[in-house]
C-alpha cells in the first residue's frame, strides 16, 4: 500500500537579525508578524501569518549554529505522525541525525535531520489536529519547493521511499541537468536537481506566492534585499524570481503569468 505523503508544512528564518528580517518580509511578501510566547523560557519567536493561519516563524540563528559558520537561512518541516520512527528510518537509509526528537512544550516533537546527500530539514509531529490544505498558489503561502543537491535521482529515491513522495515528471534542462518534479500530496509539489557550482552544499529553497512577480521584486530591492535570478518564465504558466534577503538568506517568489 502507498505510504501517505509527509508534505512540508511549516517553513523557519533563522537570521542574524530578527527584528530587520521581521520588517523585510512583512514588507515583500505582506505577511502579519505575531509574537509567539506562549512557551516560558523559549528564545523569541515570530510567527509569519497570512490572515488567520500561521505559514512560517522567524527566529535569531542559535549561538552554537553561528559559531559553527551556519549563514542565515530558511529551513522546512516536514509533517510526521512519529518524529521518533520517522528519524530512525531516515538515519537508516542514509540520512544523518543533528538533533534528535525532543519536545516543545505545547507545540508538537521535532527533529532536525538531513538527507543522504546533506540537505538539512526537520520534522515536526505537531499536537492538536491538522490544519485545512490550502490551494498550492494562495498568496503568501508556499507554492514550490525546490532540492539543490549532488544526486537527484538518489535523493529523488529517498524522499519518494520516506516520504511517500510521487514522480511528476522530469524535464531535460540540457546542460543544467534533469529537472524531477514531484507531488507530496494534493496542494504540495515541487522540483530536484543537480546544485550548480555556485552553489556550496545541498539545500532547500521554498518559494513564495505574490500577486505580481515585478512588484515584489521591487519590494525586494526597496527593503535591501538583492535578486540573484529572474524574473524569468518557467513552464507551467509562472514567473519566479530568486533572491536574498538583506541578512543572506535565499529565498524565491512565484506568481502567475498575466
Amino acid at each position: 500500500m502507498p505510504k501517505a505523503p509527509m508534505p512540508f508544512f511549516w517553513y523557519e528564518l533563522m537570521t542574524s537579525d530578527l527584528d530587520a528580517a521581521e520588517a523585510f518580509y512583512t514588507q515583500v511578501i505582506g505577511w502579519t508578524a505575531q509574537p509567539f510566547d506562549k512557551v516560558p523560557g523559549m528564545p523569541r519567536y515570530v510567527v509569519m501569518n497570512v490572515g488567520e493561519r500561521g505559514v512560517g516563524g522567524l527566529m535569531t540563528l542559535p549561538e552554537d549554529a553561528a559559531k559553527m559558520g551556519m549563514p542565515p537561512a530558511w529551513l522546512g518541516y516536514v509533517h510526521t505522525r512519529d518524529a521518533d520512527a520517522a528519524t530512525a528510518s531516515l538515519e537508516k537509509a542514509g540520512g544523518t541525525v543533528h538533533r534528535q526528537p525532543d519536545d516543545i512544550p505545547g507545540v508538537g516533537r521535532f527533529a532536525v535531520v538531513a538527507d543522504p546527500q546533506g540537505a538539512t530539514f526537520m520534522f515536526l509531529q505537531p499536537n492538536g489536529p491538522d490544519q485545512p490544505v490550502v490551494p498550492a498558489g494562495t498568496p503568501g503561502h508556499i507554492g514550490w519547493h525546490e532540492l539543490y543537491t549532488s544526486d537527484w535521482k538518489a535523493a529523488f529515491d529517498f524522499y519518494s521511499e520516506q516520504f511517500g513522495w510521487v514522480d511528476a515528471g522530469d524535464f531535460d534542462m540540457g546542460p543544467m541537468g534533469t529537472y524531477q518534479t514531484f507531488t507530496a500530496g494534493p496542494e504540495s509539489g515541487g522540483g530536484i536537481m543537480n546544485k550548480p557550482e555556485q552553489i556550496p552544499v545541498p539545500v532547500w529553497q521554498f518559494y513564495f506566492n505574490v500577486p505580481a512577480i515585478d512588484a515584489a521584486a521591487k519590494r525586494v530591492t526597496d527593503n535591501g534585499g538583492k535578486i540573484l535570478m529572474g524574473p524569468m518564465e518557467v513552464p507551467g504558466g509562472t514567473w519566479i524570481v530568486q533572491c536574498q534577503d538583506p541578512q543572506g538568506a535565499h529565498f524565491a517568489l512565484m506568481a502567475p503569468v498575466r
